[in-house]
């Protein structure tokens, strides 16, 4: 063996890494990641809150029990809510994110 190379470090020996404080995702507006980001069509919308139950960011805000509005800092734009409204035609839309 070559004395010349090290020995890799073991798993118990690297240092935790990518490990945030519990509590703190409030703190980081991811919303900026986006592409797409959903639109709701009020009119169309029943309030059946599906959109709701699947949004893994927790983006989808609700008021005495129907769809409020999207909470855009956090929003990553993934379109499960779009895809899960059942409503004919959609009461969510993704469209093309817009920078300004």
């Amino acid at each position: 063996m070559n004395s010349d190379l090290k020995r890799p470090k073991g798993w118990k020996e690297l240092p935790a890494g990518a490990v945030l404080p519990a509590g703190t995702a409030v703190e980081y507006h991811t919303g900026s990641w986006r592409t797409f980001k959903p639109v709701w069509i009020e009119k169309k919308c029943i309030h059946c809150l599906q959109c709701w139950i699947i949004c893994p960011d927790f983006s989808v805000l609700v008021k005495d029990q129907k769809f409020d509005r999207f909470d855009y800092d956090h929003c990553k734009g993934c379109g499960l809510c779009a895809y899960i409204c059942p409503v004919k035609g959609k009461a969510i839309v993704m469209e093309k994110e817009v920078k300004e």
